[in-house]
């Protein structure tokens, strides 16, 4: 059985509160996509507090995959998590409001090997994937045996089930204009010490473990910060670039990701600025044999 992580109520309302929530939502597809959507535009994706620990050396597990630090730590500070720690802490906020949920493995970038953790959440009428690094927007329901395509204004995704597997396309905020990430969903139903131990394996090679990356929703765009670049799309398909310079890139972990001086200046202190600030190439889309089903020949 599949171990259950739990959430008091007096975290999970302050919680709910900080999103913006009056308390725990519907057991149903509009409450499911309340409290997911509240996330999206409330808990950034961003991997400033691995960035921190990784150039620290210090011992210990990374930070942020116990859910209730993970909570405390965003309602004190701001600062989200990378795809292990922040679908373990929404997966624990998801089945602490009495949703059935479970933490799935999947691979980022059709790879074949697990390098991803998301959510799948089962309600009367199927399952729904709600996803803590796509920032999807919205809960998408998984249709087996189908291919999808599911045009949102912010955030457009499409499937397809393949070998009895899920591969899904959403549009990563650093990619080119047009180009989809493809992601594979793999093991339903992992448990706590799998997560824990493939965000331990993270610390060997992963992408983000030399410059920030950040994204967070707003009604009607997406920004994101990676490198010194800022990405910003907007509904309809929109994407304004822009890059940084010291100054500006801290004001923007403040002012836009929502992240505390207090922890922005523990997190400049630690070298990781000077890293960001450094020139790299912008990653390429994937190849086009990975193309999604709706831009095959």
């Amino acid at each position: 059985m599949v171990d259950r992580i739990p959430v008091t109520d007096g975290l999970l309302d302050r919680v709910l509160e900080r999103l913006g929530l009056t308390g725990p939502p519907a057991i149903d597809r509009t409450g499911l996509d309340d409290l997911y959507r509240t996330w999206c535009h409330g808990v950034p994706f961003d991997n400033t507090r691995k960035l921190i620990a990784l150039r620290s050396g210090r011992d210990g597990p990374l930070p942020g995959i116990e859910p209730a630090e993970f909570l405390e730590t965003w309602l004190e500070h701001g600062t989200g998590g990378t795809c292990w720690p922040s679908c373990n802490a929404l997966f624990a906020v998801v089945e602490a409001c009495g949703f059935e949920a479970r933490r799935v493995t999947a691979s980022m970038g059709d790879m074949g090997q697990p390098n991803h953790g998301t959510i799948l959440v089962r309600l009367d009428d199927g399952e729904y994937l709600v996803d803590s690094a796509m920032l999807l927007n919205r809960a998408v329901k998984i249709r087996p045996g189908e291919t999808v395509m599911d045009d949102h204004p912010l955030m457009p995704i499409e499937y397809e089930t393949v070998d009895g597997t899920v591969g899904l396309w959403f549009q990563f905020a650093v990619l080119p204009a047009g180009a989809a990430l493809p992601c594979r969903l793999m093991t339903r139903g992992v448990d706590d010490q799998l997560f824990r131990e493939a965000y331990e394996a993270s610390r060997a090679v992963g992408p983000f473990n030399e410059q920030l990356f950040a994204s967070r929703n707003f009604p009607g765009r997406s920004e994101t910060l990676h490198g010194r670049r800022q990405v910003t799309r907007r509904e309809g398909g929109a994407i304004e670039t822009k890059e940084h310079d010291a100054d500006s890139l801290t004001t923007e972990l403040t002012s836009t990701m929502g992240l505390s001086p207090t922890f922005v200046d523990r997190w400049v202190a630690s070298g990781a600025l000077e890293a960001s600030l450094e020139d790299r190439a912008p990653p390429e889309g994937p190849p086009v044999s990975e193309l999604p089903p709706s831009r095959r020949g």
